[in-house]
């Protein structure tokens, strides 16, 4: 950017900086802005902005729905006289692994007590997204997982569908911001609505806060 270059006090060279971070991770914000290095970096900074907004409103949408999904299967567990869910639900090996593996952080390879909210809360944001497949349509949506989403489309069928979609899309971005990888072509916009919308197919109140709250508003006025 053009205040980047005209910055005669700085204690550092846009190339040192370039070469730093490889031109081939520039690349793409060097396409933007038409090889102007200056500019480049001042995409790449605000693309830092940019990830940071993704990581909060995402963190604010995960904990949301994993949780709605948590009340759920542990409703479902209860009413068949079972124990946690942890222990009886339905999961392929992958799920059943990710599940060991929030159990051992959990207890910290078994020098803690065992907390179910512990575990929930070591278990990644693709383990639910994945629940919400449908290799599990008939074994936990439509039983219990469905209600974790109240305010969905009536069709449980399509609920499942676009929930679904609407966590991979979360998970693609959030992902991308937590690698450092360039989101300064993607629809930001888009992907706050993505989030607002899913939170509150769990309740109004969510979406609104999240609304409200998420950072994407802010980073996107201040775009370069």
């Amino acid at each position: 950017m053009s205040n980047i270059a005209a910055d005669s006090g700085r204690a550092w060279r846009p190339e040192t900086i370039r070469d730093l971070l490889t031109a081939d991770r520039l690349r793409s914000y060097l396409a933007s802005c038409d090889q102007d290095l200056g500019c480049a970096l001042g995409l790449y900074e605000w693309n830092l902005t940019a990830s940071a907004a993704i990581m909060q409103t995402t963190a604010m949408v995960e904990v949301v729905i994993c949780n709605a999904l948590d009340a759920q299967l542990v409703a479902w567990a209860s009413g068949r006289g079972m124990r946690s869910w942890l222990d009886v639900c339905p999961l392929d090996s992958r799920g059943r692994a990710d599940i060991d593996k929030a159990r051992n952080r959990a207890t910290s390879y078994g020098r803690a007590a065992l907390a179910h909210g512990k575990v929930v809360a070591e278990l990644s944001f693709g383990f639910w997204r994945y629940l919400t497949a449908q290799r599990y349509h008939a074994s936990l949506w439509v039983p219990a997982l469905h209600n974790a989403f109240p305010g969905g489309d009536v069709d449980l069928r399509d609920r499942r569908r676009k929930v679904e979609r609407h966590m991979a899309d979360l998970m693609l971005v959030r992902n991308r911001a937590a690698h450092h990888e360039p989101i300064h072509r993607r629809n930001l916009a888009r992907d706050l609505g993505i989030a607002v919308e899913l939170a509150r197919w769990v309740h109004p109140e969510a979406g609104s806060w999240i609304a409200e709250k998420s950072a994407i508003p802010s980073a996107l006025t201040s775009k370069p």
